[in-house]
């Protein structure tokens, strides 16, 4: 099984959507496993073994009582000033990348698919989160994490919106209409997140977008003030963590999360069988 979470933009709330999914199925009988092919971060995690992941996927990793591991995210650019920025592959610095100079796009590919295939073959569920937005079209011929990754393995897509930066539903649509056409089949769903107040009011909205796009909603998630790991400049979850226990706190963040989503509806066995199709 497995599902990739996709954003209408960066900071729509892929990162702690994805760690939510995968803290439900955690916590219900299914082994997920977190996976972002590729990562812009300024902070990242170092693994048992030495490597080097986004702080992102190591979170998720937590949300799956799992411990984090390079192949969670086998491709991330860490900016190092100056207008340089490091990549490393697999978990260990491949090279820096400066006046242009770019990663060999079959040999990112190569480690991508290495590093999902033993992640699936180990775990029920792949939970995959895409990285900025896929309708960036000045980089969708390039791109690794979203549609990249789309046609690469055939993952079924759920498309995340940020009601909180106003226009969602000229977010969700355009962003479906830039999809390339032989991959919109594999968008199933949206999600409408960070919204405060009466979810019914955007009835009209979502059955139109709906209608529009043939992808359904899950569901609305509610705003909560709660912390969770930043991994770049564009984050700011706010929030506060309680006890003494960071980790703990985060994960304790994460429950109340899903408390809220499952008063709110939001149909977390929705996300099972779009993974199953």
């Amino acid at each position: 099984m497995r599902v990739l979470l996709l954003g209408t933009s960066s900071d729509a709330g892929k990162t702690v959507c994805s760690a939510m999914i995968c803290r439900y199925l955690a916590r219900n009988g299914i082994r997920p496993v977190p996976f972002k092919a590729f990562n812009l971060s300024l902070n990242s995690y170092a693994t048992k073994d030495g490597g080097e992941i986004g702080m992102g996927q190591t979170f998720q990793a937590w949300a799956c009582g799992v411990e984090p591991e390079t192949d969670m995210n086998p491709v991330l650019y860490k900016p190092s000033g100056n207008g340089v920025m490091q990549a490393v592959l697999g978990g260990r610095p491949y090279m820096d990348l400066r006046d242009g100079r770019k990663i060999d796009r079959d040999v990112a590919l190569r480690q991508i698919r290495e590093s999902y295939g033993r992640l699936e073959s180990g775990y029920d569920m792949v939970v995959c989160e895409g990285s900025g937005s896929p309708a960036e079209l000045n980089l969708m011929d390039t791109d690794l994490a979203n549609t990249g990754l789309m046609r690469e393995i055939g993952v079924p897509a759920v498309l995340i919106g940020d009601i909180e930066r106003g226009g969602v539903f000229a977010a969700i649509y355009g962003t479906w209409r830039l999809i390339p056409d032989d991959l919109k089949p594999q968008m199933k769903a949206f999600i409408i997140n960070r919204f405060r107040g009466e979810p019914s009011i955007l009835k009209d909205g979502i059955e139109r977008i709906e209608e529009l796009t043939g992808m359904r909603c899950l569901g609305v998630l509610p705003y909560l003030p709660l912390k969770f790991p930043e991994e770049d400049s564009l984050s700011g979850s706010g929030g506060e963590l309680r006890g003494d226990d960071p980790r703990q706190a985060f994960m304790d963040n994460l429950d109340a999360l899903i408390d809220a989503a499952e008063e709110a509806g939001f149909d977390f066995d929705g996300i099972v069988r779009i993974s199953e199709g």
